[in-house]
């Protein structure tokens, strides 16, 4: 270890130790304000990690790898755990607008897996969707910066923009091949809620494509406008919906279950606390097929895993994405934030998930090297669905007709 690391290693642990003195000793002015608010921040990064991960940590083990990689994602990074991530205030205000629905950018959602920066899905309708990007699409480059090494968020950043500006992706297609793709950013307004049609025997068909703070409601006028047309039964198509908001999970499986619980959350020591439905007085109580695929990860899988294990859904497709960890955003006091992995949670079943995922009932999987149906031309911009090109959903009927075909006779 260098003298100028052994340096600030010692400067860290005493300031951390000197808990009595901390805000006089970050409140001096002069030429070292600029580098003690940072370490102040790391500092209450470190202990926020120390005290509320899901997994004991050790302060040491952080500050050190602090001290190694110079930034704060780099001592996290020592957690392996590619959810708990800084968020400085820029890449906090965007997350801040994710959840609201609306934004400038190019409509993909990424995650990291085995450290690459990974789409999950794109955004149905958007330029991401239409320049052909897909779930399983490994992002290398943007704007030609290597995304090696790269945090989420950063990356999430470069993407973002005004309408109308160009961006170029670095792209590694799943069959290996690289792409270079140019995208005109827009003003991205996701609706959770892309199709609802009713199809044959009065079956509703509802396509949700993420969870956000307008889900609930939008899945609710989905719902009331089906069931004015007759439907006796449905299909909730959750296959590429990579998640979002929990309260949203929470409220949309609330509406079929009324009672009982959706998940169960398991903190540090063990400690588990059960989450319950929000009480709907008059639950859906028609029969029902939930649609999954690899890239539905979440709350797409706490709302697919709570009506299987409440044998209110009949699940339909390939095993779920596995993510069964739970993350607290914590805002700090210079305006940044800390996605802190706080707990994990397992179905209401109590089944734990994460890098598992959820077993459907029925599994139908597509053929080697076939997208997706909903990424077909056919499901562009419109409400028709054409039943023929989609295996799964054809599977998904065949498990309602014959509940549809007694009530009719």
């Amino acid at each position: 270890m260098t003298n100028k690391r052994r340096v600030l290693l010692a400067l860290i642990l005493v300031t951390v130790l000197a808990v009595g003195v901390f805000d006089s000793t970050f409140g001096k002015a002069g030429a070292d304000e600029g580098r003690f608010t940072n370490l102040r921040t790391v500092l209450e990064v470190a202990a926020l990690v120390k005290t509320q991960y899901v997994d004991p940590v050790s302060l040491t083990d952080l500050l050190k790898a602090y001290v190694a990689t110079g930034s704060i994602n780099g001592m996290l990074g020592s957690l392996n755990d590619p959810y708990t991530r800084y968020m400085d205030p820029h890449a906090y205000k965007q997350m801040q607008v994710d959840t609201t629905g609306v934004y400038g950018g190019i409509g993909i959602v990424v995650g990291m897996r085995d450290d690459k920066l990974t789409i999950v899905a794109p955004i149905e309708q958007t330029p991401g969707f239409y320049a052909g990007l897909r779930g399983g699409d490994v992002i290398e480059y943007i704007d030609g910066k290597p995304t090696k090494n790269m945090s989420q968020d950063e990356a999430v950043s470069l993407m973002r923009g005004e309408p109308g500006a160009k961006v170029v992706l670095g792209v590694r297609k799943k069959n290996g091949e690289f792409q270079e793709v140019s995208i005109i950013r827009e003003i991205i307004e996701v609706r959770s809620v892309t199709r609802q049609v009713i199809l044959d025997h009065d079956i509703g068909y509802i396509r949700l494509s993420s969870f956000n703070e307008r889900s609930a409601q939008e899945l609710e006028q989905a719902l009331a406008a089906l069931e004015s047309q007759g439907m006796r039964s449905l299909i909730l198509d959750l296959r590429g919906n990579p998640g979002g908001l929990l309260t949203s999970a929470i409220e949309i499986a609330s509406k079929f279950l009324g009672h009982g619980p959706i998940l169960h959350v398991a903190g540090r020591n063990g400690v588990v606390q059960t989450i319950e439905a929000q009480g709907e007085k008059a639950p859906r109580s028609y029969p029902m097929v939930v649609m999954v695929d690899g890239y539905s990860a979440s709350a797409s899988e706490i709302v697919s895993g709570a009506l299987k294990d409440r044998g209110i859904a009949t699940l339909v497709g390939t095993q779920t994405f596995g993510k069964g960890l739970v993350q607290t955003v914590i805002p700090l006091r210079d305006g940044s934030a800390l996605s802190l992995t706080t707990a994990r949670y397992q179905t209401a079943g109590g089944t734990d998930i994460h890098s598992v995922g959820i077993q459907p009932d029925v599994i139908v999987s597509l053929p080697e090297g076939e997208e997706p149906p909903y990424y077909l031309s056919d499901y562009e911009g419109g409400n028709t669905v054409d039943i023929a090109k989609d295996i799964q959903l054809q599977a998904a009927l065949d498990v309602l007709r014959p509940a549809e075909l007694k009530k009719a006779s």
